[in-house]
């Protein structure tokens, strides 16, 4: 499948890195290279892009997409959580500019065999890595306490009340176990009134959440993230639900004086972005400045 980054809030991740000729950079979100690129024509000539990406499947596109640059763009395989090893193994050890674009990408929404998306029949996976050694979305839908799953959906999902959707989902796994995306879609169906958004919508984000363990890999990577960064360098992160913004937004107030924050208020897609990238409507982008 051909991954067609679309990159979110384009104009604005250039703005606020403020990238300068010859400065390297991260992107620890580097999906299809589409903000990479970007920021690669901006630190030419001699500037170095590392980017960063869980999903293996995604990076040989990635790679051809940034062929041209040559071996200034360096593409590796991993968790941002771990960005300052991945950092000093690249050989990328103090940037001067940091991105993180985070939430699913549209690749993983139409990626028909791994159970991100609720429209449609797939495993229950929804690991961002299919190589890693995890639980998957079904594991935890077949074997986690009833209290564990209600945790999941209220905290993740910020779902009022799971109770019921639990109670139903543990009675149909002592029938037989739930598998797939449109099995599980019909049990929500069957519990969760309809409203403005699918009410499988946030059920499926608060077990993907879950999975990935996005929100412990989020906090540790913008630590690490500041820690490397450069004096004067710049971190932009893009947020796309209020769990993640609310992380990005509570660690950059937690630098104090080691920093300054770019944004009072978190920028967000015009009207005329959201209608060519729909994908971007839920976008918050906030960023930082490191002090000498």
């Amino acid at each position: 499948m051909s991954v067609n980054h679309v990159p979110v809030l384009l104009n604005e991740v250039i703005q606020y890195l403020a990238l300068q000729p010859n400065e390297d950079a991260i992107d620890a979100t580097v999906n299809g290279g589409g903000h990479a690129e970007a920021i690669l024509e901006n630190i030419a000539p001699h500037g170095y892009l590392l980017g960063i990406d869980r999903d293996p499947s995604i990076l040989d596109e990635t790679k051809s997409r940034l062929s041209r640059f040559g071996d200034r763009a360096i593409v590796a395989c991993g968790n941002f959580a771990n960005i300052a090893v991945i950092a000093e193994r690249a050989g990328v050890l103090h940037p001067s500019a940091i991105l993180f674009d985070l939430g699913t990408s549209s690749y993983h929404l139409a990626s028909a065999n791994r159970g991100f998306s609720f429209q449609g029949e797939a495993p229950l996976d929804m690991r961002y890595n299919p190589d890693d050694t995890t639980c998957t979305a079904e594991a935890i839908i077949n074997h986690a306490a009833p209290s564990e799953l209600e945790r999941i959906f209220e905290e993740y999902g910020e779902l009022a009340r799971a109770r019921r959707l639990v109670e139903q989902i543990v009675a149909e796994r002592k029938t037989r176990p739930i598998r797939t995306t449109r099995e599980l879609v019909s049990i929500i169906e069957r519990v969760l009134p309809r409203g403005r958004i699918h009410p499988a919508t946030k059920i499926f984000q608060a077990l993907r959440i879950a999975v990935n363990q996005e929100l412990e890999s989020i906090e540790a990577g913008l630590r690490s993230a500041f820690e490397i960064l450069a004096p004067n360098g710049r971190m932009v992160v893009i947020s796309f639900h209020s769990l993640e913004d609310r992380i990005v937004k509570r660690f950059f107030a937690s630098l104090g004086e080691a920093a300054m924050i770019l944004t009072k208020k978190p920028h967000v897609p015009t009207t005329p972005e959201i209608r060519a990238n729909p994908h971007s409507r839920s976008a918050k982008l906030r960023a930082v400045k490191k002090i000498a």
